[in-house]
């Protein structure tokens, strides 16, 4: 489970929704299955199974159908509608068809894009007089197998949605549970190539039992269907559904918010061991182009799923994506890499402060390098060739996958990567290494606030990887419009030979009556190959303009912070921080006090603000919101330039707010920190109730 209030994720839905269900079970004195589908080992067979399923039902484990079948070589890829549509009015027989129209239109089957899957809501809420599922005819009015016909007349394949229960998730219609072979035989009578099977109001079968009674039951339709198990994890799948699905979810439902998405990276990377044809783990589907995260996020999301080798399900309506998220979603030379037929999921070689490094080795000798960066400033990032597994070469050919450019190096794979960003290199140990220009590595020191109204300095680093110099290096440092920026050294070379840097000192000034926020200056390095090939790089620099806050005391909330981080949400302003979305709050409360202004937030979370050694003191009344109905464990601390100067102590969702002042006298800059304390970071809504500074 996710951090969030209660019962704001669909995860959170299954559980409660898992439990009422068989409280009302029990209650009404009724079980939910015959025992034969409760109870027992994998070899129990359900009351819908057919004779010759039941006459072997006790037969040898040996006997049992078994994976590979040659399905899912490679990971899946195609459409989902749910992390768009949910159970909405959009969710109907026109959208599924417009995305299998689409995928031809847009080249997205020629990029690999091949199963258009129904989830959730497709059928009614009761089963036929004959014990039958039945489409929803509002949804679905000429029924599944004309929409399955018209998705197969585009040469693609068709996928479908049930759950391991006796209900589904959103409730919406009924489970498999007790069903499987009837439900399968419909499936395969309808054209389905691919199921998603869910894990909601299993009523605490085994779950093992429960999926491998619905993989011997796809086994005995004759139809090659793809088999997802979706138990979110919870049984560490990975250790023993090899031989049952041909993928299986490690973690809980995706959102389409970054610290979402980085999380389930992390649960996932480590699983490298466990997957291969035919055989996937399974961390969730695509959130790219739902609005939720930027673009260099959703190439960071894309990127990351790739290297993993993970099923690349788009969960976005494609009517209404924009080019770029048609740019990432058919970036044919990242999905190379998911879909190489080798099927080896990426090793993390790296992970240190935020810095990841990923190793994934190809069927033709390459590897793909990813460098992560989860930070939220630019992190220098890099590896050799010989750490990511290639063999000795005098030098090595580097195509960066997003750029689509071709450079060399000696060994050396390094580069500035962006807040949030990924670069992603195929890396050759390629003869012909010396055609390309050598790559150069460029970036810019950690750059300090600016004061508007005073000048700052910057740094720039520009060094050469390659094995051949780069002639006619020119640098170029600019700010927005208005801003003055000047170099200090030197900002060119006639040759910059290998191993050898440039580096230049620039002063800059922002344009007075500058608003304090976050701001771009753009780094641009431009040279020349020895065969006379012209490179230009450009790379963001993020500086941030300040101003001390005005004499008195002012709240906290209503001054620009220089840099706010959240465990789950954004840093909200004058309300809690609710759910992943800006503004879906609600007035801050603590101990059922009410309070009209403050900072929310969720553990771990970090708000730094720029005092210019202008303010005496901080105050604030600090707990956990009353949202999370007395969930939830924090601490508070304030640092004053890099001190702590105030801390809380451990606050927990039952206690009254708490007074914290700090004295800040002297100090540029002053952060305030929320920590979990030490229980998991789940509820963790934390406030800073009543914030001011005085200076």
């Amino acid at each position: 489970m996710r951090p969030h209030t209660p019962l704001t994720t669909r995860r959170a839905r299954r559980r409660v929704v898992a439990a009422l269900s068989a409280a009302f079970l029990c209650a009404a004195g009724m079980t939910a299955l015959p025992a034969t589908a409760r109870t027992g080992d994998a070899t129990d067979t359900p009351p819908d199974a057919p004779p010759a399923a039941k006459t072997s039902a006790g037969a040898a484990a040996s006997a049992t159908p078994r994976l590979p079948d040659g399905l899912a070589r490679t990971p899946p890829m195609g459409f989902n509608n749910w992390n768009s549509t949910h159970c909405g009015a959009d969710f109907n027989e026109a959208m599924i068809k417009g995305i299998a129209d689409i995928f031809v239109a847009k080249g997205l089957k020629a990029a690999g894009y091949e199963y258009v899957n129904l989830d959730d809501c497709w059928a009614q809420k009761e089963r036929d007089a004959n014990g039958k599922l039945v489409p929803d005819t509002t949804r679905f009015p000429n029924g599944i197998k004309a929409l399955a016909d018209y998705v197969h007349s585009k040469g693609l394949k068709f996928g479908i949605y049930t759950s391991a229960g006796t209900r589904t998730c959103a409730q919406a219609m009924p489970g498999a549970l007790g069903h499987e072979y009837s439900d399968a035989q419909q499936f395969a009578d309808w054209g389905v190539d691919y199921l998603k099977y869910d894990n909601c109001n299993n009523q605490g079968v085994d779950a093992k039992k429960r999926y491998i009674t619905m993989r011997d039951a796809l086994k005995a339709t004759g139809r090659p269907i793809v088999y997802s198990i979706c138990e979110w994890g919870e049984n560490k799948p990975w250790e023993w559904a090899a031989d049952v699905g041909h993928l299986w979810r490690t973690t809980g439902d995706i959102s389409d918010v970054w610290d979402s998405m980085v999380s389930i990276f992390k649960v996932n990377a480590p699983l490298a061991p466990y997957a291969g044809p035919g055989h996937w783990n399974d961390p969730d589907m695509l959130e790219v182009g739902n609005g939720g995260m930027t673009d260099t996020e959703y190439r960071s999301h894309f990127s990351l799923w790739s290297m993993m080798a993970a099923p690349l399900l788009i969960g976005t309506d494609l009517r209404k994506a924009s080019q770029a998220t048609f740019d990432i979603l058919d970036n044919k030379e990242v999905i190379a890499l998911d879909q190489d037929p080798l099927g080896k999921q990426a090793q993390v070689l790296k992970s240190e402060g935020g810095r990841w490094v990923l190793s994934k080795p190809l069927a033709n000798g390459d590897r793909a390098v990813a460098l992560f960066n989860e930070t939220d400033r630019p992190q220098r990032i890099g590896t050799t060739a010989k750490e990511a597994g290639l063999p000795q070469a005098s030098g090595y050919r580097l195509r960066d996958l997003w750029k689509h450019e071709d450079t060399h190096t000696a060994g050396e794979i390094a580069g500035t990567v962006p807040a949030h960003g990924t670069l992603v290199y195929r890396v050759s140990a390629d003869r012909q290494w010396p055609q390309y220009p050598p790559a150069l590595d460029s970036g810019a020191d950690g750059v300090d606030p600016v004061e508007v109204g005073s000048e700052a300095r910057i740094a720039t680093l520009t060094r050469n990887l390659g094995r051949t110099p780069a002639r006619d290096v020119e640098v170029e440092l600019k700010g927005p419009q208005g801003w003055r920026v000047e170099p200090v050294t030197p900002t060119g070379t006639h040759v910059l030979p290998p191993g050898k840097e440039l580096a230049t000192a620039w002063k800059i000034s922002p344009l007075a009556g500058t608003k304090p926020g976050p701001y771009e200056l753009t780094f641009t390095t431009d040279y020349r190959s020895p065969r006379g090939q012209r490179v230009t790089q450009t790379l963001a620099v993020p500086v941030h303009a300040v101003q001390a806050p005005p004499a008195g005391t002012s709240y906290a909330s209503d001054l620009t912070w220089v840099t706010a981080t959240n465990g789950y949400g954004p840093v909200e302003r004058d309300r809690s921080v609710g759910g992943p979305q800006a503004g879906d709050g609600t007035p801050i409360s603590i101990g059922g006090v009410p309070f009209a202004k403050g900072l929310g937030a969720h553990a771990p979370s970090e708000i730094t603000y720029y005092t210019g050694g202008q303010c005496a003191s901080f105050a604030a009344q600090v707990g956990v919101d009353d949202e999370t109905a007395d969930q939830g464990t924090v601490t508070f601390e304030v640092w004053a330039d890099g001190q702590r100067v105030a801390e809380s102590g451990k606050l927990t969702g039952k206690d009254p707010a708490k007074a914290v002042s700090a004295a800040v006298s002297g100090a540029n800059t002053v952060r305030l920190v929320v920590q979990d304390a030490g229980d998991g970071f789940f509820y963790d809504h934390a406030d800073w109730a009543d914030a001011k500074f005085t200076c």
